[in-house]
């Protein structure tokens, strides 16, 4: 397949994401956010200005109220602002965000951009935890800086893997995911993969550029430290924790990006395509169960 016909301009911006020390500056992006300064309320306000946040969603709608600007960034919403679709079989949308690409994976691979596609095997990092979703579905979603910034379960399941693999920190930015191949496989990220009434499950937290940190419910911080090597928990049977459906299972501490892999059982909604616009818990499709 011939690749896309990128703009000059674009492939520049390409070019010089390539040589940018991503670590060094979202290591810098990881410390200064937590500082506390008489200043911080006013870089909320600017910051809601700027990129349209709806701070009449969130638990505490004063931006004083924060102590951080990271506090802030991984606010939580008010109670109710975001209700659960209805239905035993309903697959929930896990944040707020857009569509980047979803469909079904066919010969292992995924749909990136126009003419660009990766495969399960790379993004996860294991050809044999790829095999699980062989045939299955995928949803990329795009969460934008105004975007509220955590990830919650798509369905009720129980952790039986997390892996976290090293890598770059590319922006995540759709003009860049048009620009550059394998972008979600050269990154950073960590993936969760989960047993479920509807099959097998993976949410992927896709890191990127000035994306200082990911983080679990049930570990934490998982990055920084910039780990070198891929790391793997696993969880037996009977030790892993359940996550109801809706329950927060992650965060970002800055904008980024998340995979949804499922298996065959899940179909998407029909009327959801690139650039539709989604939020945490309405109804992205629908499974049938594998008991």
């Amino acid at each position: 397949m011939p690749g896309p016909t990128i703009p000059r301009a674009q492939r520049l911006s390409a070019a010089l994401l390539h040589v940018l020390p991503h670590h060094l500056i979202s290591r810098a992006i990881f410390y200064l956010p937590r500082r506390r300064s008489p200043l911080t309320p006013a870089a909320i306000r600017w910051f809601v200005r700027r990129y349209g946040v709806d701070l009449d969603e969130a638990e505490h709608a004063d931006a004083a109220a924060y102590p951080t600007f990271n506090a802030f960034f991984t606010r939580a919403l008010r109670p109710g602002a975001r209700p659960l679709a209805a239905g035993d079989r309903t697959v929930l949308c896990p944040v707020d965000g857009t569509v980047s690409a979803l469909g079904t994976i066919h010969a292992d691979r995924i749909i990136q951009a126009k003419a660009l596609d990766y495969s399960v095997a790379a993004l996860l990092g294991d050809e044999r935890l790829a095999e699980a979703f062989q045939g299955g579905r995928f949803a990329t979603l795009y969460l934008s800086p105004r975007d509220y910034h955590r990830v919650h379960m798509p369905l009720a399941g129980t952790l039986q893997q997390m892996r976290y693999i090293p890598g770059r920190l590319f922006s995540v930015a759709p003009v860049t995911v048009d620009s550059i191949p394998g972008l979600f496989t050269r990154n950073e990220r960590v993936v969760s993969v989960f047993r479920t009434d509807a099959g097998p499950l993976a949410i992927v937290l896709v890191g990127a550029i000035n994306v200082a940190a990911i983080e679990t419910v049930w570990s934490g911080l998982i990055t920084p430290p910039r780990g070198r090597r891929v790391q793997d928990w696993h969880y037996p049977e009977g030790e892993g924790p359940d996550l109801a459906r809706g329950a927060e299972m992650g965060r970002f501490n800055m904008g980024s990006t998340v995979v949804v892999l499922t298996g065959a059982s899940v179909t998407w909604r029909t009327d959801l395509g690139t650039a539709s616009p989604v939020r945490l818990g309405q109804d992205l499709g629908a499974h049938q169960s594998t008991g």
